[in-house]
């Protein structure tokens, strides 16, 4: 993946490709536009997919809100018309007045409780809709390949995804509740519209011509906004996101503190919110501009509305009661239609917004194409790996990490891995390990290329330790097992964690193996030490039982002694299985069967340890250099 490449197959709808620039020649982050109507459709069909209840709720509270919306203009209309009714009479009749209010009373307690119930229930099941559609974006996170996950384009297309699940108003969610809230304005216009067109239709034109006029503008911010600020505010999202991380992990605290970075970092906090704050300013000045055009629409369709109502009641008759029905349903007409508009361009923000989530969940991860059946080879007990002509290059970088590399590594032998900082040691476990695809060449696994193996099957080949450990806030038997705790042999993971030199740790424990690790979600956690971490990861491989055992630099926070006999004790431990061992100090190498030294990216050496040291080349220089602080009992890492 070193140069940007376009998708062969342009999808239908797709808007930007991977690999498309702008004019400056920036990465565009892809993107799929869909539409209205087919979000609209998707949104429907996640309803019903995880809550069909939601679909009926949605009926019956654009009924209740639509009869609550007008029903008051009707109300008035009657009672004005029993009090005219009244008049002169010696002997009033308030008995219509009674009846009319009992039923009133009855249609707005069934109304207003219906109302409240509906929406209600209707509320935390959006919420929960909106949680089963995150849920989903973790299983895709889950299920893309490291290599795809780590890229920029893709890191802005997720950031996209999470904004479009993480509100209610936005995105997905936003999109249920405004589909609902369109609805019953529709009903309400409907309505009122048939009611009023009947005493002047110039009435339903003037509010008509308004509020479109205030929709044009609502849907030219809203897509303005979306393009200016929501789309080029991913990096910065992610940059807030770092620096809260940053400042609130306490893998960094330590380091923050000592070394007197809050000045600096409050800088580079402050440099990102101010950028936030430009971008902002644009998106204000959208809405502000949109608010002046409203509020001068707003006036000239009331001007309008009070002239044509007071023309009919002083040359047409009419009446009292009919002009406070009617001034009602237009004040209900022009509120609906206002809200309808911009209900619609609330929605198109939101479908914009589903757009990002649906174009980062159709993003292609399925391997495709026939497969090699991976059990047959591991069955036969020799798995034997070459590099054949291999070129790697990271994704925007100008020179490779590794090239031109040819080796073979047999079943059941030990390899090390040797080099300076840089000289692509962890590139090359990272393609062992198909973590990365290659750029150039091939690797195969018994003749076979391995990009014909599924990837989720070649994992199960290796046990890999690195040397960054992260632990989770599980158990630590769970830690060990990396399974859930049904699946999870607690007797295998104790004696795992034994053998990799923690029993006197354990043992220690009230809860031994059982034993919560963090203090991030239990209080009682217990945190492990650099050391105590790097032995865990070797209980985690020693349990895996994987037929490949890949060690990088994962000793990297004990001393050189106890590194070379923990070496020495693991190599025990896994018996006839294959293993790769990467250290920067040398003299952990030297039980290894062959060593591999790399250089800027190249292996320049290739043997054994005595062959390496005879040959006087780069191997012996760094192994001789080293040999000097272990003789005078320091130690230098190189």
């Amino acid at each position: 993946m070193g140069k940007e490449t376009k998708v062969k197959k342009k999808k239908r709808g797709a808007t930007v490709l991977l690999g498309e620039r702008d004019e400056d020649g920036k990465l565009l982050t892809p993107h799929t536009k869909h539409g209205l109507f087919s979000n609209m459709v998707y949104i429907l069909k996640k309803l019903w997919q995880y809550k069909k209840i939601l679909v009926l709720l949605m009926v019956l509270g654009t009924i209740t809100q639509s009869i609550m919306r007008y029903l008051w203009s009707y109300i008035a209309k009657y009672v004005i018309e029993i009090v005219q009714a009244q008049e002169g009479l010696v002997n009033k009749d308030i008995a219509p007045l009674i009846k009319l209010l009992i039923a009133v009373v009855v249609i707005e307690v069934v109304c207003v409780g219906g109302d409240t119930i509906i929406n209600n229930r209707m509320w935390f099941n959006f919420i929960k809709v909106r949680m089963h559609m995150v849920t989903e974006r973790i299983e895709k996170v889950l299920s893309m390949d490291y290599q795809t996950l780590e890229q920029p384009h893709m890191l802005d297309m997720f950031q996209r995804a999470n904004q479009a699940t993480g509100g209610n108003n936005n995105g997905v969610e936003g999109m249920m509740r405004n589909m609902f809230r369109l609805g019953a304005h529709v009903v309400t216009m409907a309505v009122s519209a048939t009611a009023i067109i009947g005493l002047d239709w110039r009435l339903i034109i003037a509010l008509t011509v308004a509020m479109l006029t205030n929709f044009g503008s609502y849907l030219w911010s809203v897509k303005n906004d979306k393009t200016a600020y929501y789309d080029v505010m991913a990096p910065n999202w992610r940059k807030m996101n770092y620096m809260e991380r940053c400042t609130q992990d306490f893998d960094f605290a330590k380091d923050i503190r000592l070394f007197s970075m809050k000045n600096w970092l409050l800088k580079r906090q402050r440099e990102i919110f101010d950028d936030h704050e430009k971008k902002w300013g644009r998106s204000r000045n959208f809405w502000l501009r949109h608010s002046v055009i409203y509020t001068c629409t707003s006036l000239f369709s009331g001007a309008v509305m009070y002239c044509i109502l007071v023309t009919e009641v002083m040359h047409e008759g009419l009446s009292i009661a009919d002009f406070t029905l009617f001034l009602g349903l237009c004040g209900a007409f022009s509120a609906a239609l206002s809200d309808f508009y911009a209900g619609v361009g609330d929605i198109q923000r939101c479908s914009l917004q589903t757009d990002d989530f649906r174009t980062f969940m159709e993003w292609p991860i399925e391997e495709t194409g026939e497969f090699e059946d991976l059990s047959e080879v591991v069955k036969s007990g020799k798995l034997n790996f070459e590099f054949r002509n291999v070129g790697f290059q990271y994704e925007g970088a100008e020179t490779y990490a590794l090239k031109n590399l040819n080796l073979n590594f047999p079943a059941g032998q030990r390899l090390a891995v040797v080099g300076l900082n840089g000289a692509g040691k962890t590139t090359f476990i990272k393609l062992l390990l198909r973590l990365y695809d290659v750029t150039e060449g091939e690797i195969l696994l018994n003749g076979v290329n391995i990009k014909k193996f599924r990837r989720n099957e070649y994992y199960k080949l290796f046990a890999p330790v690195f040397q960054n450990v992260e632990l989770f806030a599980f158990p630590m038997a769970e830690n060990v097992s990396m399974q859930s705790p049904e699946n999870t042999d607690k007797v295998l993971a104790r004696t795992c964690v034994d053998m990799a030199g923690m029993k006197e740790k354990v043992d220690g424990l009230e809860h031994g193996i059982d034993t919560e690790l963090l203090k991030v979600v239990h209080e009682d956690g217990v945190d492990l030490s650099g050391g105590e971490k790097q032995k865990l990861a070797l209980a985690r491989a020693l349990y895996k039982d994987a037929p490949v055992i890949v060690l990088d630099e994962p000793t990297a926070a004990l001393d050189a002694l106890a590194e070379y006999e923990l070496y020495q004790n693991f190599d025990k431990m896994i018996q006839e299985k294959s293993a790769v061992y990467i250290s920067h100090r040398l003299s952990s190498t030297r039980f290894c069967d062959v060593i591999a030294m790399f250089v800027a990216g190249e292996m320049v050496e290739y043997g054994t340890h005595e062959e390496l040291l005879a040959k006087g080349g780069a191997y012996a220089e760094i192994f001789e250099v080293q040999a000097q602080y272990y003789e005078s009992g320091e130690e230098e890492e190189v």
